[in-house]
């Protein structure tokens, strides 16, 4: 197996992992741009574009493309990120022209016909409502809201009811002529290929998109602070909380902090750091709060990393009567990270159950695919797996002490959704004291 890069004329960079003992091939054509480039109006905008990339070409309609995808045994999709937004599909090896010749049209030739806007409208204001009834992703947005409030990494990946309802197909074509450049593009294939073919491919299709950059990336202002803003967030004081009543069976809760950002090269401690903490069933969260105390169904962390600063978060849905204890027990962990870091034998469980969590999901094409195309968007060396195993197995205690003593000590933001009283963006007198909910 082997990754190959090449940087074509008009900027896009194609990059391929060649895997000759599958039949498929995983395609995604990516483009650096998501959410924390939106501007107050622009709300939603990224996504709501990658919804109407599959609602016509002047070649296909929105019925047309779906069983062109089909005809060639092509299961497609696309998702957009706080930072991109990919259109990709998995297929037999020998349907990559013809699906990438489908994927090419959409992202270059849509037409944002208006009729089409006014209906996915609908669909994305009902994909918000589903969200907000959703307790476990309600919570998600509070945190981010609360520990970014003047940065667009706080804001909601699929914009306001607000914001949506004014898109159109004037404003579709005008973001993806700003956004969808060669420069802000990558070709990222993995599975049973060949990579001059990619790059033959990449410049028949995509020669149309513009080799310009992005000079307003960072430097426009808004009213309302939400600027474009590829620029790292400002190191805020985290130490505040937000709680907000819903009747629900459980409290969904998350406390957490920033971290390193994505292109760090000590992301591999972090990685053995979270494991050890709370990413598997063996590790302290688990242990101490499910195993031991009975008091969760799901808790976890994870870092959540981004260009510039990164959020590392802790989640918990407890019955409501059990909240304060669960972050009393956090907290306790915490303390004890503070204190006494690390046991050697805990970042050596880690790093083997990380080395075959890797293993295990690597054996898909779709997952290598996602691996390339996030490393070039985050200014990264292609890594093989034998390249992350040596990074894992380089990481040394004193490189674990370092990031989780400075993690543990930080003041941590919070957010509570369940059947308490309101609080909006309190702040706490000590680094991570959030106890003391009230039912309502």
């Amino acid at each position: 197996m082997s990754i190959q890069k090449t940087v074509l004329d008009n900027g896009i960079t194609v990059i391929t992992e060649q895997m000759d003992s599958v039949r498929s091939v995983a395609l995604g054509l990516w483009f650096k741009v998501g959410s924390r480039d939106e501007l107050a109006h622009e709300a939603g905008i990224s996504h709501f574009i990658e919804h109407m990339m599959f609602k016509g070409t002047p070649s296909y309609d929105a019925r047309g493309l779906s069983e062109a995808f089909d005809r060639l045994g092509a299961a497609q999709n696309a998702f957009t990120s706080k930072e991109s937004t990919c259109y990709f599909a998995s297929f037999i090896d020998e349907s990559l022209p013809e699906v990438f010749a489908l994927l090419s049209d959409m992202v270059c030739n849509a037409t944002f016909d208006e009729e089409a806007c006014a209906l996915e409208r609908e669909v994305v204001i009902e994909e918000i409502a589903r969200s907000e009834d959703d307790p476990e992703d309600q919570v998600v947005e509070l945190f981010y809201r609360t520990l970014w409030p003047e940065h667009t990494l706080g804001l909601p990946i699929g914009g306001t009811r607000e914001s949506v309802a004014t898109f159109d197909q004037a404003a579709g074509f005008a973001f993806r002529d700003k956004y969808y450049t060669g420069d802000n593009c990558v070709v990222a294939a993995a599975g049973n290929l060949e990579h001059e073919q990619l790059v033959e491919l990449a410049q028949k299709h995509l020669d149309s998109l513009p080799a310009k950059a992005i000079s307003a990336k960072g430097a426009a202002s808004d009213a309302s602070k939400l600027a474009l803003a590829r620029t790292s967030p400002q190191k805020l004081d985290v130490s505040k909380r937000v709680i907000h009543h819903k009747d629900t069976e459980q409290a969904h809760l998350m406390l957490g902090t920033t971290t390193l950002p994505a292109n760090d090269e000590r992301r591999f401690a972090l990685s053995l750091f979270n494991t050890a903490f709370g990413g598997t069933m063996s590790s302290r969260l688990f242990q101490e709060i499910r195993e031991k105390q009975g008091l969760v169904y799901a808790v976890y962390s994870r870092p959540h990393l981004y260009q510039g600063l990164s959020a590392y978060t802790i989640y918990a849905g407890t019955r409501p009567d059990n909240a304060n204890r669960v972050i009393e027990l956090i907290e306790l962990e915490l303390d004890k990270i503070a204190r006494k870091g690390m046991r050697a034998e805990e970042i050596e469980l880690a790093r083997q159950a990380t080395k075959g969590s890797l293993a295990l999901s690597l054996e898909s094409t779709s997952k290598r695919m996602l691996r390339l195309g996030d490393s070039i968007l985050n200014d990264l060396e292609p890594l093989t797996f034998d390249d992350v195993l040596q990074r894992l197995d380089a990481v040394t205690m004193e490189d674990v002490d370092a990031l989780e003593v400075g993690l543990a000590n930080s003041p941590m933001a919070f957010a509570v959704v369940g059947p308490f009283k309101n609080e909006e963006n309190s702040t706490t007198d000590s680094k991570t004291k959030h106890k003391d909910l009230e039912l309502a």
